[in-house]
């Protein structure tokens, strides 16, 4: 500026051309602000009652200076961040929440930065967001595909976020996109058309998730991959009819494969129950026979050395074990009295029948005399009579 210029002084009464007086300027100051406030101007004052000025000017110059101040105070939420810069130098990094102070602008400045916001983006997508091929990809066995996959995720460094990802893009969205593309292609590109398409699914959004993760750890930026979605995987449209076809001949396959499998499961337990059941009972027959025949075998030495000792009376008790033997299954009874020579027949089965008879009429049945033949000694006795004694 030239000192002749009227704003130096040089048109100013009582310069002599130097430079402006500060008291003049404060009291010009004061005089605006007065009369925006409504109060009285100062400039016709003399110089020595311009006391009450320079106490307004003092009053309002601490004013500002408290709101200058003030502008430092901001708040942290329990979800954000605070990352605080000194000219445009990093200087730390508030984590907790609450009121919090800086010094005011332009000293030391402020950014918020939400660090549990799960953000989103997604590649490959049909439409006015999809740009080029980023769907179309080449997989392990020179076969083409799309694919579609949706990326979640979230900050885990503030400072790392804001300095390393600023020219990328505000939000990282850039940056993740990028990384994702190249990442599901490298996947892709290792496995075949068939593991990709059915089965692989799963196993593919783990390993695309690895490598972003990997990828933005390296570039330092800040973020944290929380979760990587398959939304859609399908050939080109002219092939589709025919992995379709392909498709189907697989699930019959697998359809064939499963009921076989359910028969055999079902047939073989049964088959195999069978035979140890078939195998526990010839070892159990065996086992009778074989202690039958040990206890036959003791049995008889145990008689022989018996017989040696006493033959007539063991010869007299196997007669007897045997008759009894015999007779525990008749219901004929022949009793030969000796004393008078009667011989009395007892026919005990028509006797428990009328006796169950009676028991289901409530009337008890006496067999009468009558009934009960008595054999005289002059008679000739019956052909079963002789028999009987035949035998004995």
């Amino acid at each position: 500026m030239s000192q002749n210029d009227p704003q130096w002084g040089g048109g100013r009464k009582g310069n002599n051309g130097g430079p402006p007086d500060l008291e003049e300027i404060f009291r010009s100051i004061t005089d605006k602000i007065n009369r925006l406030f409504g109060g009285k101007p100062t400039s016709g004052l003399p110089t020595g009652n311009s006391k009450g000025g320079s106490t307004g000017a003092l009053v309002i110059g601490a004013g500002l200076l408290v709101l200058w101040a003030g502008s430092g105070v901001y708040v942290v939420d329990e979800r954000e961040n605070a990352v605080i810069t000194r000219f445009g130098k990093y200087t730390q990094t508030v984590e907790s929440a609450g009121l919090k102070w800086h010094l005011p602008y332009p000293i030391e400045a402020r950014e918020i930065v939400n660090m549990t916001e799960l953000r989103s983006l997604e590649v490959g997508v049909r439409g006015a967001a999809a740009t080029g091929d980023e769907s179309t990809m080449l997989t392990g066995d020179q076969n083409i595909i799309e694919v579609q996959l949706e990326v979640q995720y979230n900050l885990n460094s503030a400072r790392d976020f804001l300095f390393n990802n600023r020219l990328l893009d505000k939000d990282g969205r850039d940056v993740v996109k990028q990384a994702a593309e190249t990442a599901i292609r490298e996947v892709v590109g290792k496995n075949k058309v068939d593991y990709v398409l059915n089965e692989g699914r799963g196993k593919i959004g783990e390993d695309t998730k690895e490598i972003i993760q990997d990828l933005l750890t390296k570039y330092g930026t800040g973020i944290s991959v929380s979760r990587v979605n398959i939304s859609d995987v399908q050939p080109p449209e002219q092939v589709q009819a025919a992995f379709s076809d392909a498709v189907k001949a697989r699930q019959d396959r697998a359809r064939l494969i499963n009921e076989g499998t359910a028969y055999a499961n079902d047939v073989v337990p049964k088959a195999s129950g069978m035979a140890a059941r078939l195998n526990e009972e010839a070892l159990g027959y065996r086992q009778q026979v074989v202690a039958r025949a040990e206890g036959d075998a003791s049995r008889f030495r145990q008689i022989a050395a018996e017989y040696s000792k006493a033959p007539q009376v063991t010869r007299d008790r196997m007669y007897l074990d045997t008759m009894q033997t015999v007779y525990q299954n008749t219901t004929k009874v022949l009793v030969d009295q000796k004393s008078n020579g009667n011989l009395l027949y007892l026919p005990l089965d028509k006797l428990m029948q009328m006796n169950a008879q009676g028991e289901n009429n409530a009337t008890p049945l006496t067999p009468k005399a009558a009934e009960l033949p008595v054999v005289q000694p002059n008679e000739p006795a019956t052909r079963s009579s002789r028999g009987e004694r035949d035998g004995r």
